[in-house]
């Protein structure tokens, strides 16, 4: 046994290359005694191709039990307490990438463009991403998407 952080431990795997850590995921349903999370952030949304291009140096989990920043098996995590999906898709990390576009650094505009050009080639479902950002999102994300998908519907 190993200790992840003060009386939270795990039972590290042997590999041929040693001991295995435990994964995010199983440190997060163990540290938030199986309440529900998500995973986001630039790895997430830096996957969507719309101009992020964002690093953190924390890991940053939507849970609906904490918030704070925690280290456990010597990796930071920032917990948020906010609302998320069950099964989170693509235009999800869309809605949640336009409202935190500030902690991505990349300018609304650019993601905008970006936004605008995925839709063009199909990648995002375009009702879907709308509901999203009804369910999830500000009024004023849910303005920037329904911008692009006008751009979108008058151009094709």
């Amino acid at each position: 046994m190993k200790e992840a952080a003060h009386g939270l431990f795990y039972a590290p795997v042997k590999t041929r290359f040693g001991l295995a850590p435990a994964s995010d995921e199983a440190l997060m349903r163990a540290f938030l005694g199986g309440d529900a999370f998500v995973f986001t952030g630039p790895p997430y949304w830096n996957a969507l191709g719309l101009g992020s291009t964002a690093m953190f140096a924390v890991t940053l989990v939507y849970n609906r039990r904490r918030s704070g920043e925690f280290r456990l098996c010597g990796r930071r995590f920032l917990l948020r307490r906010v609302r998320f999906p069950k099964r989170p898709s693509a235009e999800w990390y869309v809605v949640d990438l336009l409202e935190h576009h500030d902690m991505a650094g990349v300018a609304l505009q650019e993601l905008r463009s970006g936004l605008v050009s995925a839709l063009r080639r199909g990648r995002l479902h375009r009702e879907l991403l709308r509901d999203t950002a009804r369910e999830f999102g500000t009024k004023s994300t849910l303005a920037v998407i329904e911008e692009s998908l006008s751009e979108v519907s008058a151009a094709g």
